[in-house]
Protein backbone atom coordinates (compact mmCIF):
# COMPACT_ATOMS: atom_id res chain seq x y z
CA UNK A 1 0.00 0.00 0.00
CA UNK A 2 1.02 3.58 -0.39
CA UNK A 3 3.07 5.13 2.38
CA UNK A 4 1.28 8.44 1.89
CA UNK A 5 -0.99 9.14 4.81
CA UNK A 6 -2.75 12.43 5.38
CA UNK A 7 -4.64 13.05 8.60
CA UNK A 8 -5.22 9.27 8.95
CA UNK A 9 -7.11 9.02 5.62
CA UNK A 10 -5.21 6.58 3.42
CA UNK A 11 -4.69 7.74 -0.16
CA UNK A 12 -4.90 4.93 -2.70
CA UNK A 13 -4.03 5.46 -6.34
CA UNK A 14 -4.50 2.15 -8.12
CA UNK A 15 -6.83 -0.81 -8.19
CA UNK A 16 -4.25 -3.29 -6.86
CA UNK A 17 -3.82 -1.21 -3.71
CA UNK A 18 -7.56 -0.96 -3.35
CA UNK A 19 -7.98 -4.74 -3.62
CA UNK A 20 -5.26 -5.18 -1.00
CA UNK A 21 -6.94 -2.75 1.40
CA UNK A 22 -7.86 -4.80 4.46
CA UNK A 23 -11.26 -4.50 6.04
CA UNK A 24 -11.54 -2.81 9.42
CA UNK A 25 -13.62 -5.56 10.95
CA UNK A 26 -16.79 -7.49 10.39
CA UNK A 27 -18.88 -4.57 9.18
CA UNK A 28 -19.88 -3.57 5.65
CA UNK A 29 -18.03 -1.34 3.22
CA UNK A 30 -19.78 1.92 2.31
CA UNK A 31 -18.62 3.93 -0.70
CA UNK A 32 -19.16 7.57 -1.64
CA UNK A 33 -18.28 8.40 -5.26
CA UNK A 34 -17.19 11.97 -6.02
CA UNK A 35 -15.36 14.04 -8.61
CA UNK A 36 -13.48 15.86 -5.86
CA UNK A 37 -13.72 19.54 -4.94
CA UNK A 38 -15.43 18.25 -1.82
CA UNK A 39 -17.79 20.45 0.20
CA UNK A 40 -20.25 20.05 3.06
CA UNK A 41 -22.66 18.15 0.82
CA UNK A 42 -20.00 15.48 0.28
CA UNK A 43 -19.15 15.55 3.98
CA UNK A 44 -22.79 14.76 4.74
CA UNK A 45 -22.63 11.78 2.37
CA UNK A 46 -19.45 10.54 4.06
CA UNK A 47 -20.99 10.91 7.53
CA UNK A 48 -24.04 8.96 6.37
CA UNK A 49 -21.70 6.33 4.93
CA UNK A 50 -19.99 6.10 8.30
CA UNK A 51 -23.37 5.46 9.94
CA UNK A 52 -24.17 2.80 7.35
CA UNK A 53 -20.82 1.06 7.80
CA UNK A 54 -20.73 1.37 11.56
CA UNK A 55 -17.55 1.38 13.58
CA UNK A 56 -16.70 -2.16 12.45
CA UNK A 57 -17.14 -1.32 8.78
CA UNK A 58 -15.18 0.71 6.28
CA UNK A 59 -15.83 3.95 4.37
CA UNK A 60 -14.12 4.51 1.02
CA UNK A 61 -14.43 7.80 -0.86
CA UNK A 62 -13.58 7.85 -4.55
CA UNK A 63 -12.21 11.02 -6.17
CA UNK A 64 -12.17 10.85 -9.96
CA UNK A 65 -12.97 13.52 -12.54
CA UNK A 66 -14.59 11.33 -15.17
CA UNK A 67 -13.91 12.57 -18.72
CA UNK A 68 -16.67 10.40 -20.21
CA UNK A 69 -19.44 12.48 -18.66
CA UNK A 70 -18.24 15.85 -20.00
CA UNK A 71 -19.45 17.08 -23.37
CA UNK A 72 -17.17 18.83 -25.88
CA UNK A 73 -18.22 22.30 -24.71
CA UNK A 74 -18.25 21.52 -20.98
CA UNK A 75 -15.79 22.37 -18.23
CA UNK A 76 -13.57 19.26 -17.88
CA UNK A 77 -10.33 21.26 -17.82
CA UNK A 78 -11.90 23.94 -15.64
CA UNK A 79 -13.29 21.49 -13.10
CA UNK A 80 -11.49 22.09 -9.78
CA UNK A 81 -8.93 19.57 -8.55
CA UNK A 82 -8.32 19.98 -4.81
CA UNK A 83 -7.04 16.58 -3.67
CA UNK A 84 -5.16 17.75 -0.56
CA UNK A 85 -8.23 19.56 0.79
CA UNK A 86 -10.42 16.63 -0.26
CA UNK A 87 -8.33 14.23 1.80
CA UNK A 88 -8.60 16.45 4.87
CA UNK A 89 -12.38 16.79 4.51
CA UNK A 90 -12.84 13.06 3.92
CA UNK A 91 -10.82 12.20 7.01
CA UNK A 92 -12.69 14.71 9.14
CA UNK A 93 -16.06 13.32 7.97
CA UNK A 94 -15.09 9.74 8.80
CA UNK A 95 -13.55 8.13 5.71
CA UNK A 96 -11.03 5.33 6.13
CA UNK A 97 -9.57 5.62 2.63
CA UNK A 98 -9.69 7.82 -0.47
CA UNK A 99 -9.36 6.09 -3.84
CA UNK A 100 -8.08 8.70 -6.32
CA UNK A 101 -7.09 6.85 -9.49
CA UNK A 102 -5.69 8.35 -12.68
CA UNK A 103 -7.61 8.33 -15.95
CA UNK A 104 -5.24 5.62 -17.19
CA UNK A 105 -6.06 3.50 -14.15
CA UNK A 106 -9.81 3.70 -14.69
CA UNK A 107 -9.64 3.48 -18.50
CA UNK A 108 -6.45 1.47 -19.14
CA UNK A 109 -7.22 0.97 -22.83
CA UNK A 110 -8.19 4.58 -23.43
CA UNK A 111 -11.82 5.56 -23.97
CA UNK A 112 -13.80 2.34 -23.59
CA UNK A 113 -15.49 0.80 -26.61
CA UNK A 114 -17.98 -1.00 -24.35
CA UNK A 115 -20.08 1.29 -22.15
CA UNK A 116 -23.22 1.18 -20.07
CA UNK A 117 -26.12 2.76 -21.92
CA UNK A 118 -28.59 4.78 -19.89
CA UNK A 119 -31.54 4.04 -22.18
CA UNK A 120 -34.63 6.21 -22.59
CA UNK A 121 -34.46 7.70 -19.08
CA UNK A 122 -30.95 8.89 -19.82
CA UNK A 123 -32.16 10.88 -22.83
CA UNK A 124 -34.60 13.02 -20.84
CA UNK A 125 -33.96 16.36 -19.06
CA UNK A 126 -30.23 16.38 -18.28
CA UNK A 127 -29.64 13.75 -20.95
CA UNK A 128 -31.40 15.83 -23.60
CA UNK A 129 -29.22 18.83 -22.80
CA UNK A 130 -26.04 16.77 -22.35
CA UNK A 131 -26.13 13.92 -24.89
CA UNK A 132 -24.14 10.90 -23.73
CA UNK A 133 -23.66 12.32 -20.24
CA UNK A 134 -25.45 9.55 -18.39
CA UNK A 135 -23.77 6.83 -20.44
CA UNK A 136 -20.49 8.23 -19.12
CA UNK A 137 -21.81 8.45 -15.57
CA UNK A 138 -23.15 4.90 -15.50
CA UNK A 139 -20.01 3.49 -17.12
CA UNK A 140 -17.74 4.97 -14.47
CA UNK A 141 -20.11 4.11 -11.62
CA UNK A 142 -20.24 0.52 -12.82
CA UNK A 143 -16.44 0.38 -12.97
CA UNK A 144 -16.07 1.94 -9.52
CA UNK A 145 -18.65 -0.44 -8.05
CA UNK A 146 -16.57 -3.34 -9.38
CA UNK A 147 -13.31 -1.83 -8.13
CA UNK A 148 -14.53 -0.83 -4.67
CA UNK A 149 -16.92 -3.77 -4.10
CA UNK A 150 -19.16 -1.97 -1.60
CA UNK A 151 -22.12 -3.30 0.33
CA UNK A 152 -23.74 0.12 0.15
CA UNK A 153 -23.11 3.15 -2.08
CA UNK A 154 -24.45 6.61 -1.22
CA UNK A 155 -25.39 9.35 -3.70
CA UNK A 156 -26.91 12.81 -3.28
CA UNK A 157 -30.55 13.54 -4.12
CA UNK A 158 -29.38 16.81 -5.71
CA UNK A 159 -28.50 14.76 -8.81
CA UNK A 160 -31.92 13.12 -8.75
CA UNK A 161 -31.94 11.81 -12.32
CA UNK A 162 -28.46 10.37 -11.87
CA UNK A 163 -29.56 8.67 -8.63
CA UNK A 164 -32.61 7.17 -10.36
CA UNK A 165 -30.45 5.85 -13.21
CA UNK A 166 -27.87 4.34 -10.86
CA UNK A 167 -30.65 2.58 -8.96
CA UNK A 168 -32.04 1.25 -12.23
CA UNK A 169 -28.61 0.09 -13.39
CA UNK A 170 -27.95 -1.70 -10.10
CA UNK A 171 -31.30 -3.47 -10.45
CA UNK A 172 -31.05 -4.25 -14.16
CA UNK A 173 -27.47 -5.55 -14.05
CA UNK A 174 -27.79 -7.21 -10.63
CA UNK A 175 -25.10 -5.33 -8.75
CA UNK A 176 -24.99 -6.75 -5.21
CA UNK A 177 -25.09 -3.31 -3.61
CA UNK A 178 -27.65 -1.17 -1.83
CA UNK A 179 -27.99 2.28 -3.43
CA UNK A 180 -28.90 4.94 -0.86
CA UNK A 181 -30.02 8.49 -1.67
CA UNK A 182 -29.12 11.29 0.74
CA UNK A 183 -31.15 14.53 0.84
CA UNK A 184 -29.71 17.65 -0.79
CA UNK A 185 -27.57 19.79 1.49
CA UNK A 186 -28.24 23.52 1.21
CA UNK A 187 -26.46 26.65 2.32
CA UNK A 188 -28.14 29.06 4.71
CA UNK A 189 -29.74 30.97 1.82
CA UNK A 190 -31.16 27.70 0.36
CA UNK A 191 -28.70 27.44 -2.54
CA UNK A 192 -27.99 23.75 -3.15
CA UNK A 193 -24.36 22.94 -2.41
CA UNK A 194 -22.35 22.31 -5.56
CA UNK A 195 -18.69 22.34 -6.52
CA UNK A 196 -19.69 24.79 -9.27
CA UNK A 197 -20.96 27.39 -6.76
CA UNK A 198 -17.38 28.65 -6.47
CA UNK A 199 -17.71 30.05 -9.99
CA UNK A 200 -20.62 32.35 -9.00
CA UNK A 201 -20.01 36.05 -8.47
CA UNK A 202 -22.06 37.82 -5.81
CA UNK A 203 -24.49 38.99 -8.48
CA UNK A 204 -24.65 35.50 -10.01
CA UNK A 205 -25.42 34.01 -6.63
CA UNK A 206 -28.27 36.43 -6.00
CA UNK A 207 -29.86 35.35 -9.28
CA UNK A 208 -29.13 31.66 -8.62
CA UNK A 209 -31.24 31.78 -5.46
CA UNK A 210 -34.30 32.04 -7.70
CA UNK A 211 -33.89 28.35 -8.55
CA UNK A 212 -34.57 27.16 -5.01
CA UNK A 213 -37.25 29.82 -4.60
CA UNK A 214 -39.04 28.48 -7.68
CA UNK A 215 -38.90 24.95 -6.28
CA UNK A 216 -40.24 25.97 -2.89
CA UNK A 217 -42.99 28.04 -4.52
CA UNK A 218 -43.93 25.04 -6.60
CA UNK A 219 -43.96 22.80 -3.54
CA UNK A 220 -46.31 25.20 -1.76
CA UNK A 221 -48.74 24.77 -4.66
CA UNK A 222 -48.66 20.94 -4.46
CA UNK A 223 -52.07 20.63 -2.74
CA UNK A 224 -53.63 22.14 -5.88
CA UNK A 225 -52.09 19.56 -8.19
CA UNK A 226 -49.39 19.27 -10.86
CA UNK A 227 -50.62 22.09 -13.11
CA UNK A 228 -50.57 24.52 -10.20
CA UNK A 229 -47.06 23.40 -9.24
CA UNK A 230 -45.78 24.05 -12.73
CA UNK A 231 -47.47 27.46 -12.99
CA UNK A 232 -46.17 28.64 -9.62
CA UNK A 233 -42.58 27.60 -10.25
CA UNK A 234 -42.62 28.93 -13.82
CA UNK A 235 -43.81 32.36 -12.65
CA UNK A 236 -40.74 32.70 -10.41
CA UNK A 237 -38.40 31.65 -13.20
CA UNK A 238 -40.05 33.91 -15.76
CA UNK A 239 -39.38 36.85 -13.45
CA UNK A 240 -35.81 35.63 -12.86
CA UNK A 241 -35.19 35.70 -16.60
CA UNK A 242 -35.24 39.50 -16.39
CA UNK A 243 -32.81 39.70 -13.47
CA UNK A 244 -29.23 40.88 -13.82
CA UNK A 245 -27.60 38.57 -14.55
CA UNK A 246 -30.59 36.66 -15.95
CA UNK A 247 -31.49 33.09 -15.08
CA UNK A 248 -31.41 31.35 -18.46
CA UNK A 249 -33.66 28.32 -18.11
CA UNK A 250 -32.79 24.95 -19.65
CA UNK A 251 -35.80 23.13 -18.27
CA UNK A 252 -38.41 23.02 -15.54
CA UNK A 253 -40.07 19.62 -15.20
CA UNK A 254 -42.39 17.80 -12.82
CA UNK A 255 -41.56 14.13 -13.23
CA UNK A 256 -42.17 10.63 -11.98
CA UNK A 257 -39.13 9.69 -9.83
CA UNK A 258 -39.12 6.17 -11.27
CA UNK A 259 -38.45 7.10 -14.90
CA UNK A 260 -38.32 10.93 -15.11
CA UNK A 261 -41.26 11.21 -17.48
CA UNK A 262 -43.55 14.23 -17.02
CA UNK A 263 -46.46 13.46 -14.70
CA UNK A 264 -50.00 14.11 -15.96
CA UNK A 265 -52.22 16.75 -14.39
CA UNK A 266 -54.16 14.09 -12.48
CA UNK A 267 -51.04 12.50 -10.99
CA UNK A 268 -51.04 11.67 -7.27
CA UNK A 269 -48.22 10.51 -5.04
CA UNK A 270 -44.53 11.36 -5.21
CA UNK A 271 -43.05 13.57 -7.91
CA UNK A 272 -39.79 15.42 -8.48
CA UNK A 273 -39.80 19.09 -9.47
CA UNK A 274 -36.49 19.61 -11.29
CA UNK A 275 -34.85 22.69 -12.74
CA UNK A 276 -31.67 23.46 -14.68
CA UNK A 277 -30.47 26.91 -15.70
CA UNK A 278 -27.39 28.92 -16.48
CA UNK A 279 -26.46 31.95 -14.39
CA UNK A 280 -23.56 33.87 -15.89
CA UNK A 281 -21.24 31.17 -17.19
CA UNK A 282 -22.28 28.57 -14.62
CA UNK A 283 -24.91 25.89 -15.18
CA UNK A 284 -26.79 24.78 -12.08
CA UNK A 285 -29.33 22.07 -11.33
CA UNK A 286 -31.68 21.59 -8.39
CA UNK A 287 -34.79 19.63 -7.48
CA UNK A 288 -37.28 19.00 -4.74
CA UNK A 289 -39.47 15.99 -3.95
CA UNK A 290 -43.20 16.65 -3.71
CA UNK A 291 -46.12 14.64 -2.42
CA UNK A 292 -49.15 15.24 -4.61
CA UNK A 293 -51.80 13.86 -2.28
CA UNK A 294 -55.34 13.75 -3.77
CA UNK A 295 -57.13 14.37 -0.51
CA UNK A 296 -55.55 17.80 -0.14
CA UNK A 297 -56.91 19.22 -3.39
CA UNK A 298 -59.86 21.54 -3.61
Amino acid sequence: MTDQLMNDALLIGDAAELRALPGTGAGPRAVVMTMGALHEGHATLIREARKAAGEAGQVVVTVFVNPLQFGPDEDLDRYPRTLEADLALAREAGADAVFAPSVAEVYPGGEPEVRVTAGAMGERLEGAHRPGHFDGVLTVVAKLLHLTAPDVALFGQKDAQQLALIRRMARDINFPVEIVGVPTVREGDNLALSSRNRYLSDADRASALELSRALLTGKAAAPRGPAAVRRAARAVLDAAATAEPPVVLDYLALVDPADFTEVPDDHTGEAVLAVAAKVGTTRLIDNIVLDLAPEERS
